[in-house]
């Protein structure tokens, strides 16, 4: 895998590009190299980022904004919190209650892009979402981008969510995304450790 090749603007521009992978394993830190070549080269007033990511914590989770080494001129649209609901909740109503306070804290952001989308959307931690959203919210979205960035969470450290299925949701809808996609790329922790330029 040659990670050059997904820092050049002819290579994200007009593509829909998933970025998938473990925790840690820098989802959000190559997604947040690729919005800041996009504003490099001018794009930074087509650019909405829609961060659905948790506060970081012990290594899990991150706001997009930690992984810019500067602030950029995009609109960024964020919950005031987000809860992990699988590191956070002790039983399976925590689990539930948590993904859906997460929904209902992010569902006016996917609403308010939809209203006045950009021509780029970036999406961080994503699968967020999909513990209790509908992915017909992210599908319209995508829809109405011309460039989508996200990434996701797809391993299998975080499996403990009490029996509550928010795992087996999360996977299964990540999974049904996949043929909306012309670029997925899968990311593990060699590849963040050694191979991701810095």
């Amino acid at each position: 895998m040659e990670f050059s090749s997904f820092l050049k603007v002819k290579e994200i521009l007009n593509k829909r590009i998933l970025i998938i992978g473990e925790v840690g394993s820098g989802k959000t830190f190559l997604t947040a190299r690729m919005v800041e070549l996009l504003c490099s080269h001018g794009f930074s007033r087509d650019v909405t980022i829609i961060d659905m990511a948790p506060e970081r914590k012990h290594g899990v989770g991150g706001r997009i904004r930690d992984f810019l080494s500067r602030k950029l001129a995009v609109r960024y649209l964020a919950p005031v919190r987000i809860y992990p609901p699988r590191t956070l909740a002790r039983n399976r109503k925590e689990v539930l209650e948590y993904a859906y306070m997460n929904y209902t804290a992010l569902k006016p952001l996917l609403d308010r892009y939809i209203r006045e989308p950009t021509r780029i959307l970036v999406i961080n931690d994503l699968t967020i979402y999909l513990h209790a959203g509908p992915l017909e919210d992210i599908v319209e979205c995508l829809e109405k981008s011309k460039t989508l960035i996200a990434n996701a969470y797809y391993g299998s450290k975080l499996v403990q969510d009490y029996g509550s299925g928010i795992t087996e949701r999360e996977k299964k809808l990540l999974e049904n995304l996949l043929p909306y996609m012309d670029k997925i790329i899968l990311l593990s922790k060699e590849d963040w450790a050694t191979r991701l330029p810095r």
